[in-house]
Parts: structure tokens; C-alpha cells; sequence
């Protein structure tokens, strides 16, 4: 499976951005999800969206982040709103969930820069 990410940028504190990724397979059958990883910090889960639209989200986005996704479209999104500087990162997204915020599938990531 591929995945490929749009959507990242450089944004003001406070700002919104709608990250996008599109999958080479069909998505309704798995769970997805979004993780990031900030300069010198290990990767960590975002957001997950399961196949009946359930999602759970790190303490740190809930209010202000909000995972979707377009099965007719084989996409993700992750929608982000209120954004601070700690969330500066690369977004990378995932299919096929393990558990404990693990996939085993992942894109190559879109830099996201708040400042």
C-alpha cells in the first residue's frame, strides 16, 4: 500500500491546515491514522479512525484536531485547528493499525511548521 500526503505548510499560531492523504489501495476495510514526529522527539500517534468512523485521539489534539476520512476516495484527512508551535512536525499517515498507535503501512510524511 502507498500513501502519499499533501497539505503540510508553514502557518502563523493559531492557524488551521487540512492535511490530505491518498492511499493506492482501497481504505474502507482498514483502520487509519496520523502520527508526527517533531525534530529530535521520537514519533508519536495523532489521531486514529477505525472502519465504523470511531476515533481516538492523543491527549494533546482532542478539541482541536479532527481525523476523517473518503473511502470513495481512498483518503485521510486530519484537520487541525488551534495550532501552536508544539505541534510543529513532520504528519505522517498509516493504515492497517496494530495497536498502540503501530501501522504497518506509512507515508512519506508532510512537514508541518507553526511559527
Amino acid at each position: 500500500v502507498q500513501l502519499v500526503e499533501s497539505g503540510g505548510g508553514v502557518v502563523q499560531p493559531g492557524g488551521s491546515l487540512t492535511l490530505s492523504c491518498v492511499a493506492s489501495e482501497y481504505t474502507r476495510e482498514y483502520c487509519m491514522g496520523w502520527s508526527r514526529q517533531a525534530p529530535g522527539k521520537e514519533r508519536e500517534g495523532v489521531a486514529v479512525l477505525n472502519t465504523i468512523n470511531n476515533a481516538v485521539y492523543q491527549d494533546s489534539v482532542k478539541g482541536r484536531f479532527t481525523i476523517s476520512r473518503d473511502n470513495a476516495k481512498n483518503s485521510l484527512y486530519l484537520e487541525s485547528n488551534s495550532l501552536q508551535p508544539e505541534d510543529t512536525a513532520i504528519y505522517y499517515c498509516a493504515i492497517v493499525c496494530l495497536g498502540n498507535w503501530r501501522f504497518k503501512y506509512w507515508g512519506q510524511g508532510t512537514q508541518v511548521t507553526v511559527s
